[in-house]
């Protein structure tokens, strides 16, 4: 055993063993209760950041300790490879997306395995390779022939330059990201799954999830919004529309129908068509409207417009006649493209006729009274009881809502219903690097599915992307087919699907990668799906996690696994955040600087008081902690660090620093304080194993001192264990460990009870560093002379009896301040505690001319006498 601590000789070989003993790859076992520990895949960028290595580093520490339980535990790695910034990368270095991809993940995998995870490469997935979105067209195929995949017209932003649509957010203050075309929005053809069939499954499937954070549920059920309302129908008035029909609108607050005002349409809607074939003004606002962003967030920003129609409909009530209004505000793809507008009720229609000058009629009588509003009010919006709606008034919300649906239906132009916020999900790309949309359209026939011994759609990997739109719609050896139905010429789908389609299934693949007969062997995925324990970012708390969810429930319905939901515990890490250095440029802009480039100065209270640039020691201003990332400059290398200080050390820093949950504030002090830790363990033991062969302990002839070191060691194993159980408390199991190497360290080295005692202390205190520093609890597991690897010992149990105490020390306190202390028998009685605290001598002085007027006994901890 070399003297000094060596991590960078050490983890090599570690490393080399696992992998040649192949330690982390498991199989199904009948006999071994399943573990599955996840962390979310990575996008293969090329280079790790801080943020993957604290996820991995969690990750990997709660599947060590579930194996050193005793579980059969799998823990798997992939690539999340389609996407965007591979195109993004291609178009840059000229390089196809496939070469860059696969020499990222080359590269990214090697960092991986450097910090030592415990993972099962065996299982590596990579979702751009054939062998897996080859499954993932065949569900598609399957989801479209039962009509749960269905195409239909989409609004999508258009860029007009680049020929290409773009997400939103590529689009940046209404221009093109690459391009700074205006963009437009525009609809074509595009594929949709029907999630909305699953909404109340997936809303109410939250409520089986107790091992997941109540702010992730919150935010997936207002995602998903579901809200009891009424559809109500407004018939057309004849006169201006030329013809009948009715114009539908869902409404949560049917209670305000009386005072509707007027109804407002999308751009795209056809009375909007209608009304703008002899009205120039009204076509070219609505080319206006066409413009901008397709996503709520972008609508919510912009300034509200619109303009008259010159179209009326009938109020379904009281037969009056409303204008219509085309508005930007409204979006064609929700709902029915149209709203009734109460301008006394609701902010945005408050705000809209004020600034059009529209009726405002006062309809409920809320907090804020019964007068007109003159300025916004949030009371407005209350519910109340009905006013000035005839003989509604004097109803509050729940009953007016029944009387008027009844009265709808009636007429037959309204009823209750449920609706939900969550749209079906449009997954349609006309991007190159994605999975093809396994579909050949035939002439005569229409969409076709590819026949399932036809796929899979194999994606060209030699592609360069230009910029203008996806290279598939240009290659004519990709999308000139023969139909499967009629054996006539025939055109493949050219788009591709979005990568969320990848990222919500591939945990299910893990289970059988190399499975040839089918998307999933059930055999083995029913063995260890659920997963137990999935990590990740707060980020993917909504879409990913919501996609997930709906994609095993298809996989369910397909009889390819048999329970509900795919993650039973969810843990969402907090960010890495570091400080950040700047200095304004004359035009406003900031330079950042690394902090590893600048010089700090710091307060008795160790806050940064100043900070020069180390080149030209010249002041640059602090930006305060922020969230590690390229555009602030306050990133760390995860390579630099573990070639510096090695994986351990790292992995150490990570988990001490906070609290899984919480944000972690990167510190090079903090780094150099793990690393001499750790450095402290190796010396321990090795002074230790240099010495005379420790024997086996004698637990019953074990004096005073010795019995507080063995009530030590395994006082750390009980907090420890109950820390790591819990809540994955790794930072104070980590504060145990420190604790206990502050008694060994004071052991003396003479003495066969001494040193077996800590032989034991030793051996524990690997134990409980092994899920989180593997590779020198390893190799000084094999120095201490135990047998096997130590990723194959059990969890330290707890001596009970060792905790077991025959003295206890007291506090003595007087109106709460500390004045002695007392040494009592574990076992003695409250009247023997408190005639020993009177009775002794400080407690006396401190008590002179007081009168006791009560003793309060902290069993176990203190004595405080109340006096006056």
């Amino acid at each position: 055993m070399p003297e000094d601590y060596q991590p960078q000789t050490l983890e090599a070989a570690v490393q080399a063993h696992w992998e040649q003993q192949k330690c982390f790859e498991v199989h199904e076992d009948e006999n071994k209760e399943p573990f599955y520990c996840l962390s979310m895949l990575p996008y293969p960028s090329g280079k790790l950041h801080m943020g993957h290595v604290r996820n991995y580093a969690i990750g990997d520490a709660i599947a060590r300790y579930q194996r050193m339980l005793g579980k059969n535990v799998l823990q798997p790695m992939g690539w999340d490879a389609f996407g965007m910034p591979a195109e993004n990368a291609a178009l840059q270095n000229k390089r196809p997306p496939a070469e860059w991809t696969y020499a990222n993940i080359e590269h990214m995998k090697a960092q991986l395995k450097r910090l030592g995870l415990a993972i099962d490469w065996s299982r590596e997935v990579t979702t751009c390779k054939e062998d897996y979105y080859r499954w993932e067209q065949w569900l598609f195929t399957r989801l479209y022939q039962k009509g749960l995949i269905y195409r239909k017209n989409g609004t999508v932003n258009w860029d007009p330059v680049d020929q290409t649509v773009l997400a939103n957010e590529q689009v940046i203050d209404g221009r093109g990201w690459r391009s700074g075309a205006l963009v437009e929005k525009r609809e074509i053809p595009m594929y949709y799954f029907r999630i909305t069939d699953y909404a109340e499954e997936l809303l109410s499937g939250l409520d089986e999830l107790p091992g997941w954070p109540e702010s992730v549920k919150t935010m997936q059920r207002n995602w998903i919004g579901k809200s009891r309302g009424m559809d109500i129908s407004f018939p057309y008035d004849q006169a201006s529309i030329g013809r009948g029909g009715q114009l539908k609108v869902f409404t949560t607050r049917p209670d305000t129908l009386l005072g509707a005002t007027y109804v407002a349409v999308a751009a795209e809607h056809p009375l909007a068509a209608q009304a703008a074939q002899n009205n120039p003004e009204l076509q070219a606002f609505i080319d206006e409207c066409k413009k901008g962003g397709v996503s709520e967030a972008a609508q919510a920003s912009q300034e509200k417009k619109g303009m008259a129609s010159g179209l009326f409909v009938r109020h379904p009530l009281t037969d009056e006649r409303l204008p219509v209004w085309v508005a930007n505000y409204v979006l064609m793809g929700y709902g029915e493209g149209a709203v009734m507008a109460v301008p006394a009720h609701d902010e945005r229609d408050f705000a809209f006729a004020c600034q059009y000058g529209l009726p405002i009629k006062l309809v409920i009588r809320t907090s804020a009274g019964e007068t007109t509003p003159a300025a916004w009010q949030e009371a407005y919006a209350e519910q109340g009881t009905l006013i000035n709606s005839g003989e509604l008034d004097g109803l509050g919300f729940a009953d007016a809502f029944d009387a008027i649906e009844a009265m709808l239906k009636a007429k037959g132009l309204g009823e209750a219903r449920v609706q939900y916020r969550l749209r079906d999900w449009g997954i349609s790309r006309q991007r190159y690097w994605g999975c093809p949309i396994p579909i050949i359209h035939d002439e005569q026939l229409g969409a076709l599915t590819v026949p399932a011994e036809d796929l899979p759609v194999r994606l060209p990997e030699n592609l360069l992307p230009d910029g203008s739109g996806s290279p598939l719609a240009k290659m004519p050896q990709f999308y000139q087919c023969q139909s499967p139905a009629s054996g006539k010429p025939a055109r493949r789908e050219t788009d591709t699907m979005d990568t969320f389609v990848e990222s919500s299934w591939y945990y299910a693949r893990y289970c059988c990668p190399h499975y040839s007969e089918g998307m999933l062997d059930p055999k083995a995925a029913n063995y260890w799906l659920p997963v137990d324990q999935y990590i990740g970012g707060i980020e993917h708390a909504i879409l990913h996690l919501l996609y997930a969810r709906f994609f095993y429930k298809l996989m369910r319905d397909e009889g390819l696994v048999n329970s509900d939901e795919p993650f039973k515990n969810l843990l969402t890490q907090g960010m890495v955040i570091a400080e950040t250095y700047y200095r304004e440029q004359a035009n406003g802009a900031k330079d950042w600087f690394n902090p590893a480039d600048v010089e700090v100065t710091r307060d008795s209270k160790g806050k940064i008081k100043s900070a020069v640039l180390k080149s030209d020691g010249a002041l640059v201003a602090i930006g305060g902690m922020e969230k590690m990332s390229k555009s602030k400059n306050n990133g760390v290398d995860p390579q630099a660090m573990m070639e510096q200080y090695g994986a351990d050390t790292c992995r150490l820093f990570m988990l001490f620093a906070a609290p899984p949950q919480a944000s972690l504030e990167w510190s090079d002090a903090g780094v150099e304080g793990a690393s001499r830790f750790l450095r402290r363990i190796w010396r321990l033991a090795y002074r230790h194993i240099n010495s005379e062969p420790a024997g086996s302990l004698d637990i019953k002839n074990l004096d005073d001192e010795q019995k507080a070191v063995r009530r030590a060691i395994h006082s750390a194993i009980k907090q420890a264990s109950y820390d790591i159980s819990s809540e994955h408390k790794f930072n104070t199991a980590i504060a145990q460990v420190m604790g206990l190497m502050n008694v060994l360290e004071k052991i003396s080295g003479e003495g066969a009870q001494n040193r077996a005692l800590l032989q034991e202390g030793l051996v524990t205190a690997l134990l409980l560093l092994a899920p989180i520093c593997p590779h020198i609890c390893q190799a000084l597991w094999q120095h201490l002379g135990q047998t096997g690897d130590i990723i194959d010992a059990a969890w330290p149990a707890c001596d009970e009896a060792a905790l077991l105490q025959e003295r206890l020390q007291l506090v003595i306190q007087i109106n709460g301040k500390l004045r002695s202390y007392l040494e009592v028998a574990a076992d003695a009685s409250r009247e023997q505690i408190e005639s020993g605290a009177l009775a002794d001598e400080k407690t006396r002085h401190f008590l002179q001319g007081l009168t006791v007027r009560k003793v309060i006994l902290v069993p176990g901890k203190l004595v405080n006498i109340v006096a006056n």
